[in-house]
Parts: C-alpha cells; structure tokens; sequence
C-alpha cells in the first residue's frame, strides 16, 4: 500500500493537509523561531543540571564496538556527531550491557571496570566536541543508558538468539526457539541483575556521566517484566511486582551512587507482535500474540489505554525522578508503532499505516502524560519520519505544552547539525534529512555495523555499502 511521501510535501499547507486529509490532530507551527527565546530554545533546569534547549539525542547502537564491549572509531564518530549536534540532553548515547549475557549483539557496548576509562572517554570526547563548537558546556547534560537486552540478546554470535526472558510469550518464543522455562530469568537472577545495574551505575558515575537511564522500553527485559501478567513470583503479576525490578535498581543506586541521577526510557504503550502476510507483506498482527501482554495496551493488542503508565509515571515521581523518555512498542516485533518508516528494514513488514498515523499516536499518548505529570520532565520520540516538516512539529508541541524536549534518534544520523540548524535559524539541508531507508536497521539485522548508507558521505565510502546491498537483494 502506498502512501504520500514526506519529501513530496513541498509546502507547509501541503504538509498540514494531508493531516486534515487522515484526520490527525497533530498540531505544527507554520514559521519556526530561532534563538534562545524561541520555544525550543527553552532552558530547563533538573537537579542533575541545566539543559540548553529543548533538543534531545536519544540513544542509538551502532554494533560497532568490540568483542569486549570497548568503543571503536565509528562509535567515537557517532558520540562526537551527538556532541556537535547542538542538542543539550544527551539520553544515554547507546545502550549499554550491563553484563555480557544481556549484550544485543557482540559489539554491543559494555561497562565493567576493564572498559571503564573508555566508556568515560565517549563522555569526554562528546562534551569536547560540544565545547569546541558552541563555546560552553554547563548547559549540557549527558547521560548514560544501562541495558540488559533479554530476551533480543545475542551476546556471543549475531546470527545466534541466547535470550534471557520475563515470562513466555506465545507469538515471541517460537521466534526465539524457546519451548521450555528454561530461558526465563529466575527471582534469584533478577536479583543478581538488579544488583549489577547498580554497579554499573557506580561505575557510570565514576566516568562523569550526570545521570543512568535505567531502560525499560522496546521489549527488553526492564519493558518485558512491565507486562509480566503471567510471570509467578516477586517479579511479576501485580502492578507492584512487575515494577519491582525498576524499584529495586533505583533504591540501589540511591545507596550506592549517591547524588547521580536517573532517567527512564519507557515504552508508554505496546501492540501485539506483526508479522508481514503472506500476500503482499504488509503487517498484519501475529495470530499467535496475547493481546494481555501489552503494558499501556487497551486489552485488544491493538489500543492504548495509559493508565497503567500513568501509575508508573507515578511511581518514579515518588521514587524522586524526574526525567522519562518515552517510546513505545519494539523495533522487533511491531517497528511501525515503534519508529514509523516508509521503507521497512529487510525483516520487517511494509506499513500497515501511513507512517504519520503512527507519529501522530506516540505524539499524543506523550501529551497525555505529560498533561498528568507536570512535575516530570518528558522526552519525546518518534519525529523523524517528519522529516522536513519536524521542526514545524517540534516546535507546536514544545510550545503548547504537549511535551518538554523533543528526541532525535535516525535523524541525527544523516543530519548530525539538525538542531544547530533550527536554532540557528538556517534552512534545512534537505539532502541530509533522514527518509527513513531503514538501511541502519537492516545493516546490523544482517551483520553489518549501522550507519546511515544512503546520506552520510562517510558510510556512502565504506566497503560495507556494497555488504549491505548484496544482503538487501537477497
């Protein structure tokens, strides 16, 4: 099914139409102010420090790193690229192991204190970076995220699973092979786990890191124990048991790292698994799925209904965070409501949707909370499918209250400078605004380190361009 592109749009009425046309209210300002008085130009004040802007980085892998989980030179491309984009929150930089087991892939960062002074080096080569173009770094805040990727883990071979689960899911374990409990993670586990959480926080202290996201999204393992209905013990069925894990990491890490912060990345809502049909491969959802197991879902695998969210939203104000990012689903089993894209990555589905339903859903359900939780300083994501037209956006839901700063993830890849560029108030370098190829999906699906292949001159030059094209044909 086809849909008008973005980069069709050539005017803001042409934009804003095809939002009347699908019935969205997604609210975009026709001019976008520059400078430090305009809206996203906003400073926010945290008790981790003062934030420049209202321009976020969210985290991103670029399974790049090596075997021992140290950064290489593309990583400390990357990190310097966040440093020079101009936003002043730094969510994490990327995910980061915590241990090897819970590895997405085996170049995927890890903090232990071998890796230490590396891990502190992404830190210090960031804020260099930074100080070096915008001349000053106590508007800055940079953060880093603490992960254990469950049951998507793939510590040792990128083409071997060896997940680590919360509980059984009828649609995801005959894709992860898992036939038995045997992969689940027993009480006794998580509570090793917890306890390695927090000492990577000490460690992430150590390094200078302002505060740890303590990540609970994209079905990983945090996000998993969330809808963890089925799951016996102290870790799962009551909304107070499957937040036992967040609540036991943060009461540590309280003790332990005294004074560092703590953010959350939280899916705020779930859809069942998709899988692409068989006729014409757009998504439809897994005949296999429970639709209970959705945190933030309505009941049918296909609605949102917030109030378990809000109860958690509630929750880590009271355990005293003040910083959520929020997301929704996985880019594993239902990628459109998670990073809406025209083209999917080559193990995806085409999109059941136009891509700006899926953009307009994460912006709201974000609004909503933000609406409830006023104390509580809200990431958003899912705007670069916006493309041309994410400033516009960006700026609407900053400046009427919907959201308190507005992430970047894909588009910073292409577009490192985006942010500089809006507030700076130049036009936007419409060869390097990220389409949504999904090639920095697809690259790592097949074995490839992630970049953007089609737009970043750098990833264009490399031998893995060619990798990558072979692997897109088959």
């Amino acid at each position: 099914m086809a849909y008008p592109r973005i980069a069709s749009f050539k005017s803001h009425e042409d934009f804003t139409g095809r939002l009347k046309e699908l019935g969205l209210d997604l609210p975009s300002d026709a001019e976008v102010q520059s400078g430090d008085d305009s809206p996203l130009g906003q400073t926010i004040t945290l008790k981790s420090g003062k934030v420049g802007n209202r321009f976020c980085i969210l985290p991103m892998e670029g399974w790049d790193g090596t075997s021992d989980g140290k950064p290489t030179e593309l990583t400390r491309r990357r990190w310097v690229n966040f440093g020079i984009s101009g936003a002043k929150l730094i969510w994490g930089g990327e995910a980061v192991a915590v241990r090897h087991d819970g590895r997405a892939n085996p170049n995927q960062l890890m903090i232990n204190d071998a890796n230490l002074s590396s891990i502190e080096s992404l830190r210090t080569e960031l804020v260099g970076a930074h100080q070096e173009r915008f001349d000053r770094t106590d508007d800055l805040l940079v953060g880093l995220q603490l992960t254990h990727s469950g049951r998507f883990a793939r510590p040792n071979q990128k083409t071997l699973a060896e997940p680590r689960t919360a509980q059984r899911n009828p649609a995801l374990d005959p894709r992860f092979g898992i036939s038995d409990d045997s992969k689940m993670l027993s009480d006794d586990e998580l509570k090793k786990l917890i306890d390695d959480f927090v000492a990577a926080a000490v460690l992430a202290k150590k390094a200078g890191y302002a505060f740890v996201d303590i990540k609970h999204c994209h079905g990983y393992l945090g996000h998993e124990l969330l809808s963890g209905f089925d799951r016996p013990g102290q870790f799962g069925g009551s909304f107070e048991n499957r937040t036992r894990f967040a609540r036991d990491i943060i009461a540590g890490i309280r003790a332990e790292a005294p004074g560092l912060e703590m953010g959350v990345r939280v899916s705020v809502f779930d859809f069942v698994p998709y899988r692409p049909s068989d006729e014409d491969r757009i998504g439809i959802p897994d005949e296999k799925a429970d639709p209970r197991l959705t945190f933030g879902g309505d009941g049918s695998g296909l609605g949102i209904d917030l109030s378990e969210p809000s109860l958690f939203m509630t929750l880590l104000e009271e355990l005293g965070i003040e910083l959520v990012c929020s997301t929704a689903g996985s880019p594993y089993y239902n990628p459109h409501i998670q990073r809406p894209a025209y083209f999917p990555p080559s193990d995806g589905y085409q999109p059941p949707e136009d891509p700006l339903v899926g953009v307009t859903r994460q912006i709201l359900a974000t609004a909503e909370l933000t609406r409830l939780h006023p104390n509580l300083t809200i990431v958003g994501s899912g705007y670069t499918y916006l493309q041309d037209w994410l400033p516009n956006v960006a700026q609407a839901v900053v400046r009427t209250g919907m959201v308190d700063s507005v992430g970047l993830g894909r588009m910073v890849l292409s577009y490192p400078d985006l942010p500089a560029d809006v507030l700076s108030g130049k036009t936007l370098v419409r060869k390097k605004v990220c389409r949504t190829f999904s090639d920095c999906t697809t690259a790592p699906r097949n074995g490839i380190v992630s970049g953007c292949y089609p737009l970043d001159p750098f990833y264009k030059d490399m031998p893995e361009r060619k990798e990558l094209a072979e692997a897109k044909k088959g």
